[in-house]
């Protein structure tokens, strides 16, 4: 249930209503936008009278709420959320790329990805030191010396760093990590989420291989219950009949996802496709359909990855697309 409250209302009207709702053991989630206030009811909220708080002075409007996500309901907050990354704003005006390898390999290659992703105009940089791999046999990263080694090119270059996380076993790893990925294989992990909502640190969620856009934002939900709403949504491709790329692109998640939630949306093009010469047309499709930022996969080596390099671009390939996509950004302004 969402009440909504008439503009330049009294303080302490309203804090009286807020405490009148809480003895009623509803949990209050208070969104204060620009032009108007809004409380978010969760809990059991079928003994309110809907015509009770109608008549109340302070009271606008009362709207009962029949998604089961909550907090990431747009209905909940009107606004676009603006989640502040290492000193990064995503969701507000601004267009974000993230790059970088699928692998951190060695200290030398992510440093020297870094140093030429930040030149091309990339925001943060992202580099994988857990991997969930399809096959035990496939690299599965450095782990830990992975992060320590992130965690150098980022004091090298400046740039915030985002890495996914496995188990929450690992967050002690994590201190100097500015995005924690969940992945895509990872999207259900609800213990993994639930430790998540307890920490401070901003969480950007893959939609998972077959799950729906209301299943990404229950997850995002978990997260949120805990505590933390710092959460930047992933579309990264979903797995269909078709057999031409590794996964079908679901362009149609960033209309339906801005209707739907005030989180910023973010597209993965690389794991989208799976191939190279489609992640330029797949991230400008992203970029006009409205998302907030891309998540590109850059390699200075793409024939001698350890991981996925037929989708990797090289650095000169990342920054052609970085120039395409501002000319449209320009264009849509």
């Amino acid at each position: 249930m969402i009440v909504v409250l008439q503009n330049n209302c009294e303080p302490e009207k309203v804090d009286h209503l807020e405490n009148w709702l809480e003895n009623l053991g509803i949990k209050v989630h208070v969104f204060k936008g620009e032009f108007q206030t809004v409380f978010g009811l969760i809990g059991d909220t079928s003994g309110i009278d809907i015509g009770m708080l109608e008549g109340l002075d302070v009271v606008k409007s009362v709207k009962r709420i029949s998604e089961p996500y909550k907090k990431a309901n747009r209905q909940f907050h009107p606004e676009d959320s603006v989640i502040t990354a290492g000193g990064v704003e995503i969701g507000g005006g601004e267009f974000h790329f993230i790059a970088g390898p699928c692998s951190i390999e060695s200290e030398a290659q992510i440093i020297e990805i870094a140093k030429k992703v930040k030149a091309a105009g990339a925001s943060f940089l992202r580099g994988g030191a857990y991997k969930p791999r399809t096959s035990p046999y496939d690299f599965q990263g450095l782990k830990d010396l992975g992060i320590s080694l992130l965690v150098e090119a980022k004091r090298e270059t400046g740039l915030p760093i985002v890495t996914e996380i496995m188990n929450a076993n690992h967050l002690r790893y994590f201190e100097e990590v500015d995005i924690i990925q969940v992945g895509a294989r990872n999207m259900q992990n609800f213990e993994l989420l639930k430790e998540l909502g307890h920490t401070n640190k901003t969480i950007l969620l893959k939609r998972g291989l077959s799950s729906t856009i209301k299943e990404l934002l229950m997850s995002a939900e978990y997260i949120m219950a805990g505590g933390n709403e710092d959460i930047i949504l992933c579309e990264r491709g979903i797995r269909t009949f078709e057999t031409q790329t590794r996964n079908t692109l679901d362009i149609s998640a960033i209309p339906v996802l801005r209707e739907y939630t005030h989180l910023p949306i973010i597209i993965d093009p690389s794991h989208a496709c799976g191939v190279a010469r489609y992640v330029k047309p797949l991230a400008l499709a992203a970029v006009a359909a409205g998302a907030h930022g891309v998540m590109i996969e850059v390699h200075n080596d793409p024939a001698r990855a350890l991981c996925d390099g037929a989708q990797s671009l090289t650095p000169e390939q990342f920054l052609d697309v970085k120039n395409t996509a501002d000319k449209i950004l320009a264009a849509l302004r």
